[in-house]
């Protein structure tokens, strides 16, 4: 699916945001839908920690808000999305620009919606991996996201 204007302007103001921004990140497709993120992590001086290599605090803080982002966005209004835990395995130092792609299917916003026809609500725990451009994975960072009804 492509972006479109709406999420073109989103990604903009979404890069441009402070607490975004400070993490070096850089959010680089948002699906229409927001069913589909990439995000990349530039190695520069922003991003490279004292060893020349890409910080994990980069790493981990590019990935951070994007599932919940993504629920938001894809969910109606009268749910309520929190993060709640997460968890980052670094498997191979970053010596080049990193990339991830999160995605969203429809089964997994179907399983979210009958679930909180009988519950109050659900934690909900994605993967993402961190990969350089030939892609070998770098990390993998997991995250517990809160879905409840208001």
């Amino acid at each position: 699916m492509s972006e479109s204007w709406r999420t073109r302007l989103q990604r903009l103001g979404f890069n441009l945001w402070p607490s975004y921004w400070g993490t070096g990140g850089r959010l680089r497709y948002i699906a229409e839908d927001w069913q589909e993120v990439r995000v990349e992590i530039p190695r520069n001086l922003r991003t490279r920690n004292y060893m020349g290599t890409t910080f994990g605090g980069s790493i981990y803080g590019a990935c951070d808000p994007i599932y919940a982002m993504m629920l938001i966005q894809a969910l109606p209004d009268e749910y309520t999305v929190w993060d709640k835990a997460a968890s980052v395995r670094f498997q191979r130092p970053g010596t080049e620009d990193l990339y991830a792609r999160f995605r969203l299917p429809d089964d997994e916003l179907a399983t979210i919606r009958e679930r909180l026809e009988h519950e109050e609500s659900t934690d909900r725990e994605y993967e993402v991996d961190v990969v350089a451009a030939d892609g070998t994975t770098h990390a993998t960072v997991e995250k517990t996201v809160y879905v409840g009804r208001d």
